[in-house]
């Protein structure tokens, strides 16, 4: 975590002042030996990071680590006050201040500039001494070939080594998975099978393949079986030669002497000899990257006799899909449902109690169970635990509350963090930071996927990339830490894409101890007592006991709130008063009504959320938020934004809408905001809703944002539709566009655009159509398609079946026909239509056997038709359609 704190001072921070240096005789050169420095001693990071993470590492260093850390801290803190003092001063609008005044304040400026300067040339002394110190006590690999002479070797008890030899009638939950890959392997004809079998750390994915290695049938099938070890620092040398090994002891010879000193090409050889005409079967075990895979592949021959290769990996980017070959399959092991799981809790604590749980043990038994969330390593390893324990109350009362604390001092517990923990360690650094976030929110918290992108962004853990935005960068990382296992995805738009997130309880904890220790973030829960530690994020939940008007801490860039019923006004005085280096403010859903004029402070505010809050107006000092980025402001109260809004330049999301829970849904629900003048200098803006665009000013000012993936407007007018037309057209990215008109009755005049967005995935108009407007027939990347209150009189279905992506059509008040046509090979991937107020429709005329299923209230739940009737159409919601092979 060293590293990647002293990677983003480089990457992001350095630059900047280098970039700013020239204003301040003299410190170039000093930054560049700041800079000069801070890459030397990452050489020795990358190593030391790995070392303290495994616990290999001596005090000294562990010291070293920590004082390199910190000082990475301290220089991003130093670098953030330089541009903040710089953004201060006469040089800029203020050109009426009288000529003694720009002295005083030139001065004054010039003075904070020198005592910054100085502090950068002790920075510069402190990492030299730092540098000094590594190369003094050897803590490079480089230079020492190995771990450091000081360093301790920690050895520790890997349950996993248990899933290998564990009896029948102790594993619970597996017998579908291991008869359906079993079948994979024993069914499958010539071709060699690969098989995957992906999940998160302590899965039981090892469990599962041992019992499916050892069946009868397998072991009959196969000539030859072989079960290597991989992990995360394997020598490729070592396991071929255990293979050979192997398969000689299966057959209860010597291996040769010679094969000790083969290297890797000549036991590829003997590999491939050996194994020419036999039927083999390879697990590869606690498999991490893909290198290991691909040289594993060569050196198994693909002989067609119906071989077969098992990896266990928690890295779902390493496992071959089906798509690469109809022989290569994947499973995803996924955690016990509860009632499995509290079958193998119970197994494992009264053992040699035929399994009876006391009567008052019932219910604590499924709390701690349910803390496991499916886990079966964590469920064995805390069941043993407690089957060494008396059976009272008492003691497992003692251990359900203190469960956090006993995975770190328990040391039969250890495990389980210790294990969850490799996938950490195995992160790349840019990695790391992002996953650690996650703890700053709550247990068994559903994260919004697009809220967690933008935050990491705004706290500067996405790296720019040329051609690709930093949301879609952003995105990327997620992706990687799914297929890590390490995120959980628990719901998907309409389209398959994550839309919210969660973090394994277990994981969660090994996060907070990890953050804790490295003094990244701080978590405030309701048993918190004091924030006397530093860290640089901070997260309040849960109504916290901690007076929030304490918290002074000027390092601190982030302040996330959950679940709070009162944030006093006091706190929003230290907030925008103390931290003035401020990066992210997220206040969704906390009971606040104002925000003060001082947020003008944050030079470097670059996340600002008030969704969900009560909100009614900005202070105009917004407009001094030059580096903000996010903003934030759906179902607050703000229906106007402030002039001002039109200086922040870097504004990339721009969100705004009321929303009255009371009211049901109807054409002018939620409520647009009005936006003033000058939009059009917002060119980094990539998301804008709602906004009222009711005439052609506005709206030509939109055709500035080049940028743009997201529109949504409302109140367009029927004059205005040409001119939002003609923007449309320029909009290159855009991606998702929604158009509401002033009324149900207004004409939304849309039919003038020859060359639509031509990336568009998501379109919705409300408001009538004359016509249906053809350039929708040109969108062959659109997805999604929602046209409300169009009473188009023409059937649409005719042509939009041809659409070759659609995935969701749907259509309220849409149509006033009577019939609606759909042909045989229409609406290839439609996997959703909605059909609501459509009071005229009586009749769906369908050529293919597609599935018609009605809603709720339709008697008809389901009819394969060519001429079907139904008097429902009202209630009718959906239409399920098969997958097209």
């Amino acid at each position: 975590m060293a590293e990647t704190a002293v990677s983003l001072v480089i990457e992001n921070l350095i630059p900047l002042l280098v970039q700013e240096a020239r204003l301040l005789k003299g410190v170039h050169r000093k930054v560049a030996g700041i800079k000069d420095e801070l890459q030397i001693i990452q050489s020795f990071l990358k190593d030391a990071d790995a070392r303290v993470e495994q616990e290999n590492m001596s005090n000294v260093e562990k010291t070293w680590v920590k004082q390199i850390r910190e000082e990475a801290y301290h220089i991003e803190d130093t670098l953030d006050e330089y541009i903040l003092h710089l953004a201060k001063g006469p040089l800029g609008p203020r050109q009426h201040f009288h000529f003694v005044q720009k002295f005083f304040q030139f001065t004054k400026k010039l003075r904070a500039r020198h005592v910054i300067a100085s502090k950068i040339q002790d920075i510069n002394i402190n990492l030299q001494k730092k540098r000094e110190m590594a190369v003094k006590y050897r803590f490079n690999t480089i230079e020492q070939g190995g771990l450091s002479n000081n360093a301790r070797s920690v050895t520790w008890y890997d349950p996993r080594v248990t899933s290998l030899f564990i009896e029948e009638a102790e594993v619970v939950g597996i017998e579908s998975h291991r008869d359906k890959l079993i079948n994979w392997l024993v069914e499958e004809p010539s071709n060699c099978t690969m098989i995957s079998v992906v999940g998160i750390g302590g899965v039981g994915k090892t469990t599962l393949v041992k019992k499916v290695y050892d069946d009868k049938k397998v072991v009959a099938h196969f000539n030859c079986h072989a079960w290597i070890t991989v992990s995360q620092s394997y020598k490729k040398e070592d396991l071929f030669k255990d293979m050979i090994k192997q398969f000689y002891e299966e057959r209860k010879e010597l291996a040769p002497k010679e094969i000790d000193k083969m290297e890797e090409i000549s036991l590829i050889k003997v590999l491939r000899q050996y194994l020419h005409e036999q039927r083999y079967l390879i697990v590869a075990d606690d498999l991490w990257d893909v290198d290991f895979l691909e040289c594993l592949k060569v050196a198994l021959p693909n002989n067609d006799k119906g071989s077969g290769i098992v990896i266990t990996t928690r890295n779902e980017d390493v496992a071959p899909s089906h798509n690469e070959s109809s022989s290569c399959y994947v499973h995803m092991q996924l955690p016990l449902p509860s009632k499995k799981a509290l079958e193998l809790f119970y197994k494992k604590v009264f053992q040699h109690e035929e399994n009876n749980c006391p009567h008052e043990l019932v219910e604590l038994s499924s709390k701690i169970v349910e803390r496991c969330e499916g886990l079966p390593l964590a469920i064995v390893v805390i069941g043993g635990l407690l089957s060494s324990k008396d059976k009272v109350f008492s003691e497992w009362c003692k251990l359900h509350d203190g469960l956090s604390l006993e995975l770190d001092t328990n040391s039969r517990l250890r495990s389980i963090p210790k294990i969850l923990s490799l996938s950490y360690h195995d992160l790349p650094y840019y990695l790391k930071a992002c996953f650690l976030y996650l703890g700053m929110f709550p247990e068994d918290y559903s994260i919004n996927c697009a809220r967690l992108v933008r935050l990491w962004i705004a706290e500067g853990f996405v790296r720019e990339k040329k051609g690709i935005t930093l949301e879609e960068l952003a995105q990327g990382y997620l992706n990687q830490l799914i297929h890590r296992s390490l995120v959980q995805v628990v719901e998907f738009d309409e389209v398959g894409k994550n839309r919210f997130c969660r973090v394994h309880d277990m994981l969660r904890e090994v996060i907070l101890s990890r953050s804790e220790e490295l003094n990244f973030c701080l978590v405030s829960i309701q048993n918190y007592s004091s924030f006397d530690k530093i860290a640089r994020h901070l997260s309040f939940m849960n109504n916290v006991n901690t007076p929030l008007q304490s918290i002074s801490n000027s390092q601190t860039r982030s302040i996330l709130i959950f679940g709070l019923d009162e944030v006093p006004n006091s706190f929003f005085t230290t907030c925008f008063a103390n931290f003035k280096l401020m990066r992210t403010m997220d206040f969704e859903g906390a009971p606040i009504d104002y925000i003060p004029k001082e947020v003008g402070n944050l030079l470097h505010l670059r996340y600002l959320s008030l969704r969900d809050t009560k909100v009614k107006m900005l202070p105009k000092s917004i407009g001094k938020l030059h580096y903000l980025e996010t903003l934030d402001l759906k179902r607050s109260l703000v229906s106007e934004l402030p002039t001002e809004i039109s200086r922040l330049h870097k504004l990339r999301y721009l969100a705004a809408y009321i929303e009255d829970k009371d009211v049901e849904f109807s054409f002018d629900f939620p409520q647009a905001v009005k936006i003033p003048s000058g939009i059009g200098h917002l060119k980094s803006l990539q998301k804008l809703s709602k906004i009222e665009a009711n005439n052609n000013a506005l709206i030509t000012e939109l055709g500035s944002l080049g940028q743009l993936r997201k529109l949504e407007i409302a109140k367009l007018k029927r004059e205005n539709g040409t001119a939002m037309c003609t923007v449309l057209q320029t909009m290159s990215h855009l991606q998702s566009l929604r158009i509401r008109a002033t009324s149900e009755e207004e004409v939304l005049e849309l039919q003038s655009m020859s060359s639509p967005p031509p990336l568009l995935q998501t379109l919705t108009l409300s408001g009538r159509l004359e016509k249906f407007p053809e350039w929708i027939l040109k969108l062959n990347s659109i997805a999604r398609i929602s046209l409300n209150w169009s009473k188009l009189m023409e059937d649409p279905l005719k042509v939009l079946q041809a659409l070759p992506n659609l995935m969701r059509l749907w259509l309220l008040d849409g149509y006033e026909g009577e019939q609606l046509h759909i042909e045989g090979g229409g609406f290839q991937k439609l996997k959703f239509l909605g059909l609501s107020d459509l009071g005229g429709l009586n009749r769906i005329v369908e050529a293919s056997t597609k599935l018609i299923r009605g809603g709720p209230k339709c008697p008809h739940r389901f009819q394969k038709i060519t001429g079907f009737k139904c008097q429902c159409f009202k209630d009718f919601q959906v239409l399920n359609q098969p997958e097209h092979q």
